[in-house]
């Protein structure tokens, strides 16, 4: 399975958002120094998508393959191809259990998923990109829940209250309610600009 393995913070500095989701991420970062293109020159409109394509493969820690596969999936839906893109993003498995607070990165959540942690309506699911729909329960193995770092993660970590995951804290476990709106995405991207980019 193909993981990202560039420096966390050093990839949220270049992105210029923190997309690894930790509180001293962006902290080196010069606020008076613009992201690309450096100080009076010009960044052309490519360069502005690259960055945005960029950021959303950051945010969720998926690849360009993966990401072109999410991107013909998004094509096809009612939705605009942009937010349906993120939808999809967003509600695969591992994501979620960042979001829950199971774990502190999406590559700690990955790590989780793929070592059998984590139950989907009571089955054992240990694939990272698996798509979880709407009233799906994840939850932690019974057998995992006596680990103190899931335990602190899931007790502890509240950096995401998105409205469309319900946690119960006595079960370790939490529930998709509804699909996201776009608005809700704890993310700072601009989608069109991605979507501008793969449809020329």
């Amino acid at each position: 399975m193909a993981t990202r393995r560039e420096p966390r913070f050093k990839l949220s500095r270049h992105l210029g958002v923190n997309a690894c989701g930790h509180p001293k991420a962006l902290k080196r970062v010069d606020a008076k120094k613009p992201v690309k293109g450096g100080s009076g020159q010009k960044v052309s409109q490519y360069a502005l998508q690259l960055l945005e394509k960029q950021k959303i493969k950051a945010y969720y820690g998926i690849m360009e393959r993966q990401f072109a596969r999410y991107f013909d999936i998004a094509k096809k839906s009612s939705d605009m191809t942009g937010v349906a893109l993120l939808k999809t993003l967003e509600m695969r498995l591992d994501n979620l259990v960042y979001r829950t607070g199971f774990a502190r990165s999406i590559r700690q959540a990955r790590q989780i998923v793929s070592h059998g942690h984590i139950l989907v309506n009571g089955l054992k699911v240990d694939i990272p990109s698996f798509g979880v729909r709407v009233n799906d329960v994840i939850a932690l193995k019974e057998k995992s829940r006596s680990n103190k770092v899931f335990q602190d993660n899931f007790e502890g970590f509240e950096s995401f209250s998105v409205p469309y995951i319900e946690k119960n804290k006595t079960q370790f476990s939490a529930t998709l309610t509804r699909e996201p709106l776009r608005t809700e995405l704890p993310i700072d991207v601009n989608e069109i600009l991605a979507v501008e980019l793969y449809s020329k």
